[in-house]
């Protein structure tokens, strides 16, 4: 059964253009143990949405997991996880974080409830709700 999640990167430490143009990446660098562990729940094939944090604050992409976790190589100590995301599609018009907040289907999203994690579950019903807030998306 798929899973759905979300992961936020600033766009001036790696944009959605620049992960396209790469073709995949491995999502390293996470320092958090609840974002790690989530990192560690994500199954091959899971859909992943792409949000540009500080900078944009908005959804702007469709990503899959590609290889689950695995120990990260940037981790110098401790017992931190990574795993590899491929982009599939943008998300046309970007859906913006005032947008999603204004959704009350959306009010519980840990996107509006714990704003500093980078590595989050959604329901399904979240993740197609937020993709049907980019105008002219059908799902």
């Amino acid at each position: 059964m798929s899973q759905y999640w979300l992961v936020k990167q600033e766009p001036t430490a790696y944009s959605w253009d620049q992960f396209v143009a790469d073709g995949k990446t491995n999502w390293t660098g996470v320092r958090n143990f609840q974002a790690r562990n989530n990192l560690r729940a994500m199954k091959l094939g899971d859909s992943v949405l792409y949000y540009h944090s500080v900078n944009g604050k908005a959804v702007v992409g469709i990503a899959t997991v590609t290889k689950e976790a695995f120990p990260d190589p940037t981790a110098e100590s401790e017992d931190w996880s990574a795993v590899e995301l491929k982009p599939l599609e943008a998300v046309e018009p970007p859906v913006t974080l005032e947008e999603i907040k204004e959704a009350p289907h959306l009010a519980k999203i840990p996107l509006l409830r714990q704003a500093r994690l980078s590595v989050m579950p959604l329901s399904r019903p979240e993740f197609e709700g937020i993709l049907r807030l980019s105008k002219g998306r059908q799902l």
